[in-house]
């Protein structure tokens, strides 16, 4: 009797990602979602950028031909919205057809995205309305009082309000398209595309947008050796004065400096360090609970399912099966 091969297993579906970009983009803002929800062999994701023309004009002095109108935007699964710079974004004066378009895509089911000054076309097509929301920090007190039946968030890298995700400025929309990688596809996925992009893998939310130092040098005056020394060791005890040593400055010292390099704590740092190898390994590997927790330095399959209850309001189990293919 021939031996019949089992059947292939169905391919994901295709997630439609609308990026709609309207005269004074910022290019760097539309460029990130198109590039991290690029279509990858490893990914469900086909994106087109929309507008109201054939082209669009940016604020880089050049213009862009869309892919699609705004037909596309309405039976997309995810509709992002770039920022815009001060005097050239569409704020109350938002086309009617643009409106329209994104109040369609959002009652048919759309995940709803702003990166930047996005947030104010959200806003404008009152989609924001009795949410928290966030924007570019220059741009938040304004924000604030266009639209003051939203709840805004100053401190944070980008909001998540479920189905409406707003990011805080420009690059934090690189952490924002990275966490909704990471809810659709697992950390892992997620992973691999942040290391293409040569960009951290994972920034928690809640981090402050404004750091005094946003992007650090490597030098002797840096703390990124330290830090990769620890992501190489997280399967071991790691110490606040430990960090310290590593860096050769005191345990004072190294708290500035750390929360000025990160905009978070080294030990907060360090545990969601440790959460985002156990969910990699919990994705990729058969380990059980109790060896993904020395792994990671959690310690034991019971401190594994707190954290994971604390911070991603689930299980281990269940996350497993959730990306478990």
């Amino acid at each position: 009797m021939p031996v019949v091969a089992p059947p292939a297993p169905p391919a994901a579906p295709t997630h439609r990602v609308a990026i709609l970009a309207l005269d004074g983009v910022t290019p760097l803002d539309l460029s990130i979602p198109a590039q991290i929800f690029n279509s990858r062999p490893e990914t469900p994701y086909t994106t087109t950028v929309c507008g109201l023309g054939d082209t669009v004009a940016t604020t880089g002095g050049f213009s862009l031909t869309t892919g699609g109108g705004l037909d596309q935007v309405p039976t997309a699964d995810t509709v992002i919205v770039p920022g815009h710079e001060p005097g050239s974004r569409p704020q109350t004066e938002l086309p009617d057809e643009v409106r329209d378009a994104l109040r369609q895509a959002r009652e048919q089911g759309s995940r709803m995205v702003s990166i930047c000054t996005g947030a104010f076309v959200l806003a404008a097509a009152g989609l924001l309305d009795g949410l928290r929301a966030t924007t570019h920090w220059l741009h938040i007190d304004e924000l604030e009082r266009s639209y003051p039946s939203l709840t805004i968030e100053r401190d944070v890298l980008y909001v998540d309000e479920g189905d409406v995700l707003t990011s805080a400025g420009v690059c934090c929309g690189i952490d924002l398209c990275l966490h909704l990688v990471r809810r659709d596809l697992g950390a892992a996925t997620a992973n691999r595309i942040a290391r293409g992009l040569v960009a951290a893998p994972h920034r928690d939310g809640g981090q402050a947008q404004y750091i005094p130092a946003p992007v650090t040098e490597a030098g002797p005056t840096s703390l990124s050796g330290t830090r990769d020394w620890a992501l190489h060791h997280l399967d071991e005890p790691i110490t606040l004065r430990m960090l310290a040593r590593h860096a050769g400055v005191s345990p004072r010292t190294f708290m500035r400096r750390f929360s000025a390099e990160t905009g978070t704590t080294p030990l907060q740092w360090l545990l969601n360090a440790r959460l985002g190898k156990a969910r990699e390994l919990l994705e990729t590997t058969d380990d059980s609970m109790e060896q993904v927790a020395r792994a990671c330095g959690i310690g034991t399959a019971a401190n594994l399912r707190l954290h994971f209850r604390r911070s991603l309001n689930t299980t281990p189990t269940a996350y497993r099966r959730m990306f478990t293919h």
